[in-house]
């Protein structure tokens, strides 16, 4: 489902997911309150869902569906690479932030990721920003889904994990744990393939929402 307040976005995006053979555009909303009702209706898997919008904002919509209905994947799609927006989304319990300047491969791909049940924050800011969730008391939006790990993590891939969460770069975790940056970066190397994601913000995002990390 996309929702967005502007009509031209809605119908250029709208025509890239109909020439696609594993997508159908169910619906389509022109504000925060409509993208709300529109998905108690449609049930859609995945929502584009724009941030300045009438009525009701998208990160105050993003709550409200995911609220009703958790298993929905939601991706944060603007024009703003802002950390409070980028924040606030991932609060909001969004598993995808991309900017409207990407092309539409990657706007597809992100689509199909989410679907998936990835993590993807298409943005440069997204590090900067996970540091700050990982800082945070509040709680993450409950899940009722779970990560689903090609196999469980070791206790030292779970440690590493962890500190990964805090923002770590390869060589403080090695010298953190005392162990050499080459076997850290094996570590994470291992992760990424268990979590079946392209690069460390996707994991901790997916470690973040599914309280596999502190």
């Amino acid at each position: 489902m996309l929702a967005d307040d502007q009509t031209m976005i809605r119908q250029g995006f709208g025509y890239c997911i109909g020439l696609q053979d594993d997508m159908i555009l169910i619906g389509e909303a022109s504000n925060g309150k409509e993208a709300v009702e529109k998905s108690l209706e449609c049930l859609p898997d995945v929502v584009l869902m724009d941030i300045q919008m009438p009525e009701m904002s998208g990160i105050e919509a993003t709550k409200e569906i995911i609220n009703r209905f958790p298993q929905t994947k939601i991706v944060i799609l603007t024009t703003f690479d802002d950390q409070e927006y980028i924040y606030q989304g991932i609060r909001a319990g969004a598993v995808g932030y991309l900017l409207k300047d990407a092309d539409v491969e990657e706007m597809l791909e992100t689509v199909r990721a989410a679907y998936r049940g990835e993590a993807i924050f298409k943005t440069s800011l997204a590090s900067d920003v996970l540091l700050k969730v990982a800082a945070s008391n509040e709680a993450m939006p409950e899940v009722r889904h779970k990560a689903i790990l090609k196999e469980s993590l070791t206790d030292r891939e779970q440690e590493i994990l962890q500190e990964m969460s805090y923002g770590l770069r390869n060589d403080q975790i090695a010298k953190k744990l005392s162990i050499t940056e080459g076997t850290v970066k094996s570590h994470v190397h291992r992760i990424l393939q268990k979590f079946g994601c392209e690069d460390r913000t996707q994991v901790v995002v997916m470690a973040l929402r599914n309280h596999m990390v502190e």
